[in-house]
């Protein structure tokens, strides 16, 4: 809470016989990427702008980079106005004047600056995790892959994480998961369909992943194998030994501040873009050998003559007790 403590000592002196602090508003965990609406405490804020007992007529600003980017604030300027509120900042040594040039100007270039410092972050982090994992095959967070499980691998390489108590992870086979996945590459190797495999698995009693491991996955339903679900399995090269990160990437849209908001959908990146370690970074289930002729392999059914034929309604029916694709035979 260090930078909350020295954005309100800022706040304070820049208002030190001019005003008092009545209420605070400060995120936690949020980049100042996502508009005012989309953080809680921005958002409280906001909220309590149109209350008629607010308790106060400005809102203070200790930083600007922490609390604006882009042109946020410009955009939150009739919204300010509307409810008779003022916008300090210490860059202005008071009260911003929205109609005033220079003010307009140096809210431009403030919002520049916090802009290109989130993006110069963002590529630091990037390319250090994308070292990480592809030179040391570092595992560096998220949901093990079914078929593993965490295991401690000692302390955190940075001397200060370390004396903070953080020990890094590995991934090693879970005893009882690990030859399931050995089993759907098998399977998949004789040629059998992803439909086959998934509708086996369910026959079998087999818990899915969600189910098998539900305090990482209380966001999916944990009933049944699904095609996507064996699908993600086969082509996850993790099972090869390797570690992989940036598979998937978070798709972002527009806000309303003309910014990138985060949603929740994540897509897989394109391969060029995966980090690979260049040495195995925990045990394999699958060979390398196998897992990339289960690539290439296809159950594409085929006419006992030859012939190739075609299904007008495959992939438009469905099963309407489970949900699953019907197959085309």
């Amino acid at each position: 809470m260090s930078s909350r403590r020295w954005q309100l000592d800022v706040a304070t002196e820049l208002i030190a016989g001019r005003g008092r602090i009545v209420v605070e508003f400060f995120d936690v965990g949020r980049t100042r990427e996502l508009s005012w609406a989309q953080r809680p405490q921005a958002a409280a804020l906001l909220a309590a702008l149109a209350g008629p007992d607010r308790g106060f007529d400005a809102v203070v600003v200790g930083e600007y980079a922490r609390a604006f980017s882009g042109s946020q604030l410009s955009r939150l300027a009739e919204t300010l106005r509307h409810h008779g509120v003022e916008m300090w900042i210490p860059e202005t040594d008071g009260p911003v004047d929205f109609d005033d040039v220079t003010h307009k100007a140096l809210m431009m270039m403030l919002g520049a600056q916090a802009r290109r410092e989130v993006q110069r972050a963002r590529f630091r982090t990037t390319m250090a995790m994308q070292a990480q994992a592809r030179e040391q095959g570092r595992y560096l967070g998220g949901r093990p892959p079914y078929g593993y499980r965490l295991v401690d691998a000692g302390p955190h390489p940075n001397r200060a994480h370390a004396q903070w108590g953080r020990r890094l992870h590995r991934l090693e086979p879970d005893p009882d998961t690990a030859p399931h996945v050995a089993w759907i590459f098998a399977q998949r190797l004789a040629g059998r369909s992803i439909a086959g495999i998934a509708r086996a698995l369910n026959e079998m009693g087999v818990p899915c992943p969600s189910a098998a491991d539900p305090v990482r996955n209380p966001h999916r339903p944990g009933d049944a194998w699904r095609l996507r679900t064996v699908a993600a399995i086969l082509a996850n090269p993790r099972y090869t030994g390797r570690q992989v990160w940036n598979r998937k990437r978070s798709d972002r849209e527009r806000t309303q501040d003309d910014l990138p908001g985060l949603l929740q959908a994540r897509r897989l990146a394109a391969r060029t873009q995966w980090a690979l370690s260049t040495k195995p970074a925990h045990p394999a289930l699958v060979s390398e050998q196998d897992f990339l002729a289960a690539q290439a392999v296809s159950a594409l059914p085929q006419a006992a003559d030859g012939t190739k034929r075609t299904y007008l309604l495959a992939g438009l029916l469905r099963c309407a007790l489970c949900g699953r694709s019907l197959e085309s035979q």
